[in-house]
């Protein structure tokens, strides 16, 4: 009886430290989070377009290419490969999903032991879209926990569809190109919804790493990606 009682008093001062832990973690970092105008109010960078009499395009001037694009025009296949890919659970989870969490933590632990630092892990959509728009991609820990305290301020504040919206606009899909709009055109010279499916399994693979699995800079990288992709929307 008193090793229980032990047990209960041990857990409820964990549960109560770690409380008071992430309380004063948050009003550390509360200033630093953006307002709300800021995820509701997002100007998409456009570059400036040069087109001839034909209308075909001429020059483009910008260090970004952007297409913006809503997200009723883009094709279904593209959605469910992005998702099953990058955040299977995205309807489900409040910003964090606790499963990856659970893996990422413990991959955390075995790269401070080995001095690593901190490895990507398996943030969410809306955790990647945090880090595209207000942090850097360094991967220290205090990155992380600023990008989950982001996310879950922007799961508050926006609808599902409206972050994933933001997301295919935002995220880089390698050779200056943002957005998914820009990446069709970069890679295929075509618009998202004319794409193949292996051509939209290749640009939904590319958020992991886009500088290194994008088609034109490394071929290989690309199509064993595109491959990743392909069977993880055949199995879910």
């Amino acid at each position: 009886m008193k090793l229980r009682q032990k047990f209960i008093s041990v857990l409820v001062f964990f549960m109560a430290s770690l409380l008071v832990g992430l309380s004063g973690l948050f009003l550390y970092l509360n200033p630093q989070i953006p307002d709300a105008s800021t995820y509701q109010n997002v100007q998409i960078e456009t570059p400036l377009r040069v087109l001839g009499q034909n209308g075909l395009l001429l020059a483009e001037f910008g260090e970004r290419r952007s297409i913006p694009i809503t997200l009723n025009e883009v094709p279904q296949h593209f959605i469910d490969a992005l998702i099953n890919t990058e955040d299977k659970r995205f309807y489900e989870h409040r910003g964090i999903d606790f499963i990856s969490l659970s893996n990422d933590l413990l991959s955390l632990v075995g790269d401070l032991i080995t001095d690593r630092g901190l490895g990507s892990g398996a943030s969410t959509i809306t955790m990647q879209l945090a880090r595209n728009f207000f942090l850097s991609f360094d991967r220290a820990w205090m990155r992380k926990i600023k990008e989950t305290f982001i996310a879950l301020h922007i799961e508050q504040l926006l609808t599902k569809d409206e972050i994933l919206e933001l997301y295919l606009n935002k995220i880089a899909f390698g050779h200056r190109a943002y957005g998914v709009g820009a990446a069709a055109q970069v890679y295929y010279g075509k618009p998202l919804n004319e794409l193949s499916l292996a051509q939209i399994a290749t640009i939904a693979g590319l958020p992991k790493a886009p500088s290194n699995l994008n088609p034109i800079s490394n071929p290989q990288a690309s199509k064993a990606r595109r491959r990743v992709v392909l069977l993880r929307k055949l199995v879910i």
